[in-house]
């Protein structure tokens, strides 16, 4: 395996007093895809957002464990939560801009930075929307509101907003569940060519989109790993009965 990124050591997490997961130990390597399956309910969007504690939002959640981010713990006490979602970024399953301007969506996060030098929010709205393959189609309307993009637009917009912040991880929870097969096709061409700079963590339904996308995927069930390998040993070879049941459709 590459070098590690993150690494969860015995993570559990317990929401509105239901155990969702349990005894999580994964290690993601750095500047690769990892996908997490699963059928639906069964813990993966908790475990992504267990990445960026973004879970803590809920007054009714309880993680115990360890998760690793450049070898240090970030449950461990004063850990800066500002700094770690900056670092890890979030792209959520539906796509919604803020109500402003194209360009303004992509700046937001810098300008909360105290950033305000126009030529360095200019050169950052370039980057991101040429970086997300959308420079072309939008260069000439910075100015218009995102509200009006498609909604394949909007994705690739929210993950160019993700990264002006410069972070080191992606998460990304079904990021074209909503979206047609041609705008499908765009945001995994994308999730190809990010994955030279950032480290991606993905959950998807679609396991063909997992097998065609993924350098490495996990099979979550109830809340445990059943499964974590090199995406195309797990696919061609699963080592679980219940990976090969869940692959060829006879469980979940």
């Amino acid at each position: 395996m590459s070098l590690m990124k993150l690494k969860t050591e015995n993570l559990n997490v317990v929401l509105n007093n239901k155990l969702v997961l349990e005894n999580i130990n994964l290690s993601i390597p750095t500047k690769k895809v990892t996908a997490f399956i699963g059928p639906s309910g069964c813990g993966k969007t908790t475990l992504l957002k267990s990445f960026n504690r973004i879970n803590e939002l809920n007054s009714e959640c309880i993680t115990t464990g360890k998760i690793y981010f450049n070898s240090a713990n970030i449950y461990q006490k004063n850990y800066k939560l500002e700094s770690l979602r900056r670092k890890i970024g979030m792209v959520v399953q539906n796509p919604h801009p803020f109500p402003m301007s194209i360009y303004e969506n992509i700046v937001f996060g810098l300008r909360a930075n105290n950033i305000k030098n126009k030529r360095v929010l200019d050169d950052s709205v370039e980057y991101t929307l040429r970086k997300t393959f959308l420079w072309e189609e939008v260069k000439h309307k910075l100015q218009s509101s995102a509200i009006l993009l498609s909604s394949g637009q909007k994705q690739r917009l929210i993950i160019a907003r993700a990264i002006a912040n410069s972070p080191e991880v992606l998460l990304l929870d079904e990021p074209t569940s909503s979206l047609d097969p041609i705008s499908t096709l765009k945001i995994e061409e994308l999730i190809d060519e990010l994955k030279t700079e950032y480290t991606i963590l993905i959950v998807t339904h679609n396991m063909h989109q997992a097998a065609r996308i993924s350098d490495f995927t996990a099979l979550i069930y109830n809340g445990n790993v059943v499964e974590y390998d090199l995406t195309d040993n797990l696919f061609t070879n699963p080592k679980n009965k219940l990976t090969e049941a869940y692959l060829t459709g006879r469980y979940g």
